[in-house]
């Protein structure tokens, strides 16, 4: 279990690997995504949810209902208004791990959504405002090193989701690492040859 006292403000574990159909199936939502990452900042009500995502609170109900069945959320807290008993939502875990996952009922397409093709698209307004700070490098390394690094990252993002919330616009932050066909140099020659 994550012991890190910020950010959200209820205890879920780290990592989480997610296997199940109803998993994947879960997390390939636009909008169950979202749910998801209002969740990183700190647990909420289902009216919270549909104000946030400004949509109508029986859709936002019937996502988490989804999420919690896939056991992604689950109820950290609750809360008596008057004689309404408020549930607070909160995920199971800071990341979900999911590796690559073929569909098997012959639909066409993966079952999880490329987070680098969402943040291109959501990037795409910063792109043509001229305020997109973005960055690739290719650099052939072995597969172990590359797992390395990848943890790194996932530290880096964990520390991006703790600072602290302010000012007015929501920025986002995207990183993949991946297998290309990028060319790369041989090998250099030593001077003694």
């Amino acid at each position: 279990m994550s012991n890190n006292p910020h950010l959200p403000d209820y205890d879920l574990s780290d990592v989480t690997d997610v296997t199940a159909p109803a998993q994947l199936r879960a997390l390939a939502n636009p909008l169950r995504n979202a749910v998801l990452e209002l969740l990183l900042e700190r647990a909420a009500t289902v009216s919270e949810l549909a104000a946030a995502l400004g949509r109508p609170k029986s859709t936002v109900a019937h996502h988490v209902s989804v999420l919690v069945d896939a056991q992604l959320l689950k109820v950290v807290r609750t809360r008596r208004v008057r004689a309404i008993e408020e549930r607070y939502y909160g995920r199971t875990a800071r990341i979900f791990r999911v590796g690559t996952v073929s569909p098997t009922d012959g639909a066409e397409g993966p079952y999880c959504n490329n987070d680098l093709a969402t943040a291109a698209a959501e990037s795409a307004s910063a792109h043509q405002a001229d305020q997109l700070s973005s960055i690739v490098r290719h650099v052939r390394i072995p597969r172990e090193q590359a797992r390395e690094f990848w943890a790194r990252v996932l530290e880096l993002a964990n520390d991006y989701a703790q600072l602290p919330r302010g000012g007015d616009v929501v920025y986002g932050f995207a990183a993949g690492l991946y297998p290309t066909d990028h060319p790369a140099l041989p090998e250099a020659e030593s001077a003694a040859d």
